[in-house]
């Protein structure tokens, strides 16, 4: 396998995990190049389950590299417990096998603060995770981020932490009318959390390039999706990362022209966590029984949110196929929809009584679309243990051949269940 990028192409929660792993088979190096513990990838391998909120999915398979780079935003708690929670399943972590970008910024407490006070007192609600990861965005567009090599160096860590503290004190006191941050107290759990971190950060950007100009395979992981991305997504609906295929060439240090293909993971339905405009949203019956189908349902693997559910929408797809400039496509949970009779597919929306076939930029009327469908029928059928294309009920095949024909973009892997080996190749090298 060469240099490829595994992307979502709806708002997250698309099913990378899976293809990541599944992919990681043939990459030497998996890296992550945006996002912080608010988004998380779910792998599950035979009876055990593992949730990834920061550390790539590669981590699960042994003589691979993960690389947390310098693009993800890192909160160096939720780091080390989800580091003992690989280790108590049996997964050996160590500065071997993970590298975290030296230039990669810290979330800290006060970001987690902030960013829950304005979710709580202001209109307008995002819906975030309460994670902190705007806040730690916003320091470091605004020049006053902490990052892990300012945290190695205890002097630099200090005289940094005590200057931003002087000012969003004044915000937490002045502002919201809550007590301040003290600098000795913060200094002190965060020396703690990076002298066990210490070891496993290193300069990512000149490894990866130098194993690329080395022949070595990687494989680029993103968090959350297309629709989500700060500049191209539902803004202001969207998380404060590019998570679309762009965001990997600053995020990681790596060059366009090292990325071979892009792979777009896109969910046989959609689903959306959070505040938003959802055009196809299914808010009755049967919205509740995409939600509770199959083994794991659709609920936030970070938070433990319920996803809204609703028809899969070609307008948003064929948008984020173009933003991603997508090679190929996984198609996943195609088995949720094994016994539906009639399946809707959104083809264009109606807005102010025209047809409208591209993506508005503006939220206000995306939420004012109405879905134009395409009525396709079920197969009543399972799927789930389908291994070959060509032995999927034909309706399937046509519902799939409908989605690519949406994307223009041919289809190369198709998930009909969570495990590893519920999983068609539709092309054997990828």
């Amino acid at each position: 396998m060469s240099n490829v990028a595994v992307v979502g192409t709806q708002w997250g929660d698309e099913g990378k995990g899976k293809i990541i792993d599944l992919l990681t088979e043939n990459a030497d190096i998996v890296a992550r190049y945006q996002g912080g513990n608010n988004a998380g990838h779910t792998v599950i391998i035979k009876d055990n389950e593992f949730t990834l909120h920061l550390i790539p999915s590669g981590i699960l398979h042994k003589d691979k590299k993960c690389v947390i780079g310098n693009g993800v935003v890192i909160n160096p708690k939720a780091l080390l417990e989800e580091i003992s929670e690989l280790e108590n399943k049996g997964i050996e972590v160590n500065e071997s096998n993970l590298y975290i970008s030296k230039s990669a910024h810290v979330t800290m407490p006060y970001h987690i603060a902030s960013e829950t006070l304005k979710e709580e007192r202001e209109r307008g609600r995002i819906g975030t995770t309460l994670r902190g990861i705007g806040p730690t965005y916003v320091d470091k567009a605004a020049r006053m981020g902490i990052r892990m090599c300012d945290l190695i160096d205890p002097d630099i860590f200090r005289a940094k932490l005590e200057e931003n503290l002087d000012q969003i004190n004044v915000l937490f006191e002045k502002i919201y009318g809550v007590k301040g941050f003290q600098v000795n107290k913060i200094f002190d759990e965060y020396s703690g959390y990076v002298e066990k971190l210490a070891p496993f950060i290193k300069d990512t950007v000149f490894m990866l390039n130098k194993a690329i100009d080395e022949g070595v395979s990687i494989l680029f992981e993103g968090a959350q999706g297309a629709l989500l991305d700060i500049d191209h997504g539902t803004y202001p609906y969207v998380t404060s990362s590019n998570s679309t295929a762009g965001g990997i060439c600053t995020g990681l240090g790596v060059g366009p022209t090292k990325i071979d293909s892009i792979i777009g993971v896109v969910k046989a339905y959609t689903t959306r966590v959070g505040e938003g405009p959802f055009p196809t949203e299914l808010k009755g019956d049967l919205g509740n029984k995409l939600r509770n189908a199959g083994p794991i349902g659709e609920y936030g693997r970070s938070t433990g949110r319920p996803r809204r559910c609703g028809w899969f929408d070609g307008v948003i797809t064929g948008y984020s196929a173009m933003l991603n400039g997508l090679s190929r496509v996984a198609v996943t949970r195609l088995d949720i929809l094994d016994d539906l009779e009639e399946i809707n597919v959104c083809i264009a929306y109606e807005y102010n009584n025209k047809r409208l076939e591209e993506f508005p930029y503006r939220s206000d009327i995306l939420q004012q679309c109405k879905p134009i469908y395409e009525k396709l029928p079920g197969w009543m059928e399972s799927t789930v243990d389908t291994r070959e294309y060509s032995r999927l009920p034909k309706n399937a095949q046509k519902y799939l051949n409908r989605l690519s024909e949406l994307m223009n973009v041919p289809i190369s892997i198709i998930s009909v269940g969570p495990q590893r080996r519920q999983t068609i190749f539709v092309e054997k090298n990828l």
